[in-house]
C-alpha cells in the first residue's frame, strides 16, 4: 500500500483536490486495524484521524446504566474523528473496529491545520459530517419503528456497501451489541432473514445471498442516507471540475 492518491481507496480521500491531498500526505501513515480494536474512547482527546482504506468501524452509544447500541457505521467512505472536524478534541462515543482491515492515518492536529489552510478541504470534511448525521437520523429512525429483522436487514445493507465480497464475519454477541438487542433476538432475527433465502449465516459468519430482497425486506429503512452520500459527493466532484 502507499500513498499515492490515485491508489487510495477511501472515497473523502479520492474527493480531495489534489493541491489538498497534498496538504495532508506528509503525515500519513498505513495503519493495520484490528478487530474490536478501539480507536476512540468518550472524554479521550484524538490524537489521529483515520481514513478507512478497508474494514470499518461502528460508534457505540452508551447509556448510564450499562447498555450500548450502535449509532455510526465508517468505512471507505468515511473517517474516524468527526469531533475534531467539528472543532472539538476529544470523542462523545466510543469508537471500535467491527470489520478488520487497513487504514490512513493522520494525526489530528495536521487535519485541523490543513483545514486552517483549505476552505475547499474543510468543506469535504464538513459535508461527509452531514452525510454522518444523516446516517445517524436514519439509524434513529429504525431503531425506533422498525422490527428487528428489518433493522437487522439495514445493518446487513449498510456492512454490504462497505466491504469486498458478501461473507463478513460476525458474532452473536457483536451483533447483539451494534443492535442494542438480547443474543436470542439476534438469533431469531437471523432466523427469519436466513428461512426467506436472503441470508445464510453459519458459525461467526453471515453470507448476503439476495441483495434485492434484503432492501425490500428492510421496508425503507435502507436508502436516504446512502442516497445523500452519493448526492453530496457527486457535487464535490462536479465543482472540482468546473
Amino acid at each position: 500500500m502507499d500513498t499515492e492518491q490515485n491508489s487510495v481507496r477511501n472515497k473523502l480521500l479520492k474527493a480531495l483536490r489534489p493541491d489538498d491531498y497534498e496538504l495532508l500526505r506528509p503525515s500519513m501513515q498505513i495503519v493495520k486495524l484490528n478487530v474490536h480494536e478501539v480507536i476512540e474512547q468518550p472524554h479521550v482527546p484524538i490524537g489521529r484521524v483515520i481514513f478507512f482504506e478497508t474494514g470499518l468501524a461502528s460508534v457505540i452509544g452508551h447509556l448510564s446504566s450499562g447498555k450500548s447500541i450502535e449509532v455510526g457505521l465508517t468505512g471507505r467512505e468515511g473517517m474516524s474523528g468527526s469531533a475534531i472536524v467539528l472543532g472539538s478534541t476529544e470523542a462523545t462515543h466510543r469508537t471500535l473496529v467491527q470489520v478488520g482491515g487497513y487504514g490512513i492515518a493522520v494525526p489530528s492536529s495536521a487535519i485541523v491545520d490543513a483545514m486552517r489552510v483549505s476552505d475547499t478541504l474543510r468543506d469535504v470534511f464538513l459535508t461527509y459530517i452531514h452525510t454522518l448525521l444523516t446516517q445517524t437520523a436514519s439509524t434513529v429512525v429504525a431503531n425506533g419503528l422498525s422490527k428487528l429483522d428489518k433493522r437487522l436487514a439495514r445493518w446487513l445493507l449498510m456492512i454490504h456497501d462497505r466491504i469486498d465480497g458478501a461473507t463478513v464475519a460476525m458474532t452473536h454477541e457483536f451483533l447483539a451489541l451494534v443492535l442494542g438487542v438480547r443474543r436470542p433476538g439476534v438469533t431469531v432475527a437471523l432466523h427469519i432473514l436466513e428461512g426467506k433465502g436472503l441470508i445464510r449465516a453459519s458459525r461467526g459468519q453471515i453470507t448476503i445471498i439476495n441483495r434485492q430482497g434484503l432492501e425490500l425486506e428492510a421496508g425503507g429503512s435502507y436508502g436516504q442516507a446512502e442516497s445523500e452520500y452519493n448526492r453530496l459527493m457527486t457535487d464535490i466532484l462536479a465543482r472540482q471540475v468546473s
